[in-house]
């Protein structure tokens, strides 16, 4: 068909299917709607775990919806802000609805997005050929850690305040560059009206433009390659004369339909919490935040959100003592790098000279320094798992046992440095978060072996799948 020229219909063709004529010669609606919805065949093997995903984007859209509404009433100034906020709470029709449903869709969004990495992580939806679709989904993890930090302040109560105040001083602590990196962030030389209102901006327009272009991105690069499943097997690989999946089914409207129903459970407990706990016991929401914030009267403990709280833990756990231990394991992984790998001797060597490196500025720079370093690599390092895994399967399903049990531990351990991260330090605290880190980073460096040795189960040629 010629560019611009609409396929001929019937004169007495509905007026619906006209307007998408029209629209399709000038737009391609219909081909996007084949290729990623209609048209698009996924495994017929999907169990719950792969709901998480359109749950994520289900509270994507509640937190634009509910921000646009709050925008509308907020006020970005250090004398006004907190006393916006009541007046939504208190004064708008159903404000606190709006701002609750926010405040909760927040934690709703890592408590989804965190189940979906775990799915990526057991059954392996980060290998081949899938590595740029889960680089995209790191990179909007990144984003929404920003933009729930950047939104932390906006309330402007006492632990919004300090909060903030604790995680820019940490800037500080970078050699050189510290000190001035702060206080451009904060753009005073406290946490003030110009940090209120760069934190807004970042809050409602910069970071949201670059998210959504994230999950476009995801989305895109996931249907190009095709989605993983539990069994870890290409379904690309066996197609019939059409070229369709012979263990594929549309994704609509097979898979929408459990979407919906995933969906409905979903906002049940979403509702119960909005009405019924949306403090979640001061998890959600502290209760020092209740309080307008006071430059002169520090809270006795601050501490981030649950859940950047598992990040925090490794923060705090970098002391002056414990920088002993890791200079020891770093000497430790670079001797495992030089005597237990095939690698050539030009990159054992660049490994002994980056890890004397790293071991010569644990000694100079101040533990503060490298706390700051461990808890963003902590982060960005799940953008290696690609790398890391030399498993010869994918999923869970076809690993050694005990290899379910390394899982499971990773797993309690992050939860364990979560709650660890929401309380006051202790010096037992302290020790268990210790040993918590050094578990946490083994999990991803250590992958290379542990990800290959065992004996692993014979992976089935076609997707294994009992009709319900």
């Amino acid at each position: 068909m010629a560019a611009f020229e609409e396929k001929p219909l019937h004169k007495d063709a509905p007026v619906a299917a006209k307007v998408l004529n029209w629209v399709d010669a000038r737009f391609p609606l219909t081909s996007t709607l084949k290729t990623h919805v209609t048209e698009y065949y996924a495994p017929k093997n999907f169990n719950f775990w792969y709901a998480f995903g359109s749950l994520a984007l289900l509270v994507l859209v509640i937190q634009i919806v509910t921000g646009i509404f709050l925008v509308m009433h907020y006020k970005p100034d250090a004398t006004l802000a907190f006393a916006s906020v009541e007046y939504i709470m208190r004064d708008v029709p159903w404000g606190w609805l709006v701002r609750y449903m926010h405040s909760t869709g927040a934690s709703a969004f890592f408590v989804v997005v965190y189940l979906h990495m775990a799915r990526g992580l057991l059954y392996g939806s980060y290998r081949k050929p899938r590595e740029l679709v889960w680089l995209f989904g790191v990179g909007i993890f990144l984003c929404l850690m920003g933009e729930a930090f950047f939104g932390y302040l906006l309330p402007w109560g006492q632990m919004s305040f300090w909060g903030a105040q604790v995680i820019v001083n940490l800037f500080g602590a970078i050699p050189f560059i510290g000190p001035d990196l702060s206080l451009w962030i904060r753009g005073d030389y406290v946490v003030s009206d110009a940090t209120l209102n760069r934190f807004f901006a970042f809050h409602v327009i910069a970071i949201p433009l670059v998210l959504i272009g994230l999950v476009v991105a995801h989305i895109v690069a996931l249907h190009e390659v095709g989605s993983n499943n539990p069994d870890g097997i290409e379904i690309k690989e066996k197609t019939d004369a059409q070229g369709i999946p012979l263990d594929g089914i549309p994704f609509h409207p097979y898979y929408t339909v459990h979407d919906v129903f995933a969906a409905a459970i979903f906002l049940m407990v979403f509702s119960i919490v909005v009405f019924f706990a949306p403090e979640m016991g001061g998890y959600f929401l502290e209760y020092n935040n209740f309080i307008p914030a006071d430059p002169l009267k520090t809270p006795p403990h601050i501490a981030p959100v649950w859940y950047f709280t598992p990040f925090y833990s490794i923060l705090r756990a970098t002391t002056a003592e414990f920088m002993i231990w890791l200079m020891l394991g770093v000497a430790a992984y670079v001797g495992l790098l030089v005597l237990k790998t095939q690698l050539a001797k030009p990159f054992k060597a660049g490994a002994v000279v980056i890890g004397l490196a790293v071991i010569a500025g644990m000694y100079v720079f101040d533990a503060k320094f490298w706390g700051v370093v461990f808890m963003g690599v902590s982060v960005v390092i799940l953008s290696a798992l690609p790398w890391l895994d030399h498993c010869p399967v994918k999923s869970i399903r076809y690993r050694p046992g005990w290899h379910k049990a390394i899982y499971l531990v990773f797993a309690i351990v992050f939860i364990i440095l979560g709650w660890l991260g929401v309380q006051a330090p202790t010096e037992i605290g302290t020790i268990v978060s210790q040993v918590g880190t050094f578990v946490y980073f083994g999990f991803f460096l250590l992958m290379p072996w542990w990800s290959r040795a065992g004996q692993f189960k014979p992976v089935p040629d076609r997707v294994t799948f009992s009709p319900h």
